[in-house]
């Protein structure tokens, strides 16, 4: 997953992105609010973290531009400024939640798990293809209610593929998810990974792993996935 985090302090912003780095969440930071509305129009992001204090205008006047620009990536609003008004405006302005300093670890990875889900159409956290479920919030894949015991990386795989299920995943996008950045192994890791997770899923279906391989672009989770390979 990657957000942008939009926050002029830099000892705050180097604090927030070890946090989320720690949760394989890669982080790219904009100083301004001027470079945080150039960089939401041109880059795909899962999510933005919007502080409201910044140097050349003040972080609704950023929310209210992006949403003008079309941008429909969703805004996590994270401020040191409580007063209910902020609040009001910035969710007023188009912004998915409002989260004020300080604030716990659990709960900031909590909510950014919880948005991105609701804007990629996942309501629940579980998605289903097929037999399997794949339970976001518990981090538990089932086959017809039976769990299915896989390592926190095969799981990480599982995810992503669940978060964007039906799309082609690229190999580098695996890494991000599941390194942030940080000591990324080679790409040929990834299809060590998506081997064992076929077979473990395979395992329990009788030959059915609803993971495809899309030559030259990556995998993708679908339910017309067959055969174990």
């Amino acid at each position: 997953m990657r957000i942008l985090l939009v926050e002029d302090d830099a000892s705050q912003a180097d604090s927030l992105q070890l946090i989320l780095k720690s949760e394989s969440i890669d982080v790219e930071r904009a100083g301004s609010g001027a470079t945080a509305i150039e960089m939401a129009r041109l880059y795909d992001y899962a999510l933005v973290i919007l502080d409201l204090m910044l140097p050349d205008m003040d972080g609704h006047t950023v929310l209210r531009r992006i949403r003008d620009a079309r941008v429909t990536t969703p805004v996590l609003i994270l401020t040191g400024l409580n007063e209910l008004d902020h609040k009001v405006r910035g969710l007023g302005s188009g912004a998915d939640d409002y989260l004020t300093k300080p604030f716990a670890k659990d709960e900031l990875v909590a909510r950014i798990h919880a948005i991105v889900r609701r804007s990629q159409g996942h309501a629940e956290s579980a998605v289903n293809v097929g037999r399997l479920t794949v339970r976001l919030g518990d981090q538990v894949a089932e086959i017809d209610g039976e769990p299915v015991k896989l390592t926190g990386k095969e799981f990480g795989v599982l995810e992503l593929l669940a978060l964007r299920r039906g799309q082609t995943v690229s190999k580098n996008q695996f890494l991000n998810h599941l390194y942030g950045g940080m000591d990324e192994p080679d790409l040929k890791i990834i299809d060590v990974f998506v081997c064992k997770l076929r077979q473990k899923i395979a395992r329990h279906t009788g030959g059915t792993h609803y993971i495809i391989t899309e030559w030259g672009r990556g995998y993708a989770l679908r339910e017309d996935a067959k055969e174990a390979t």
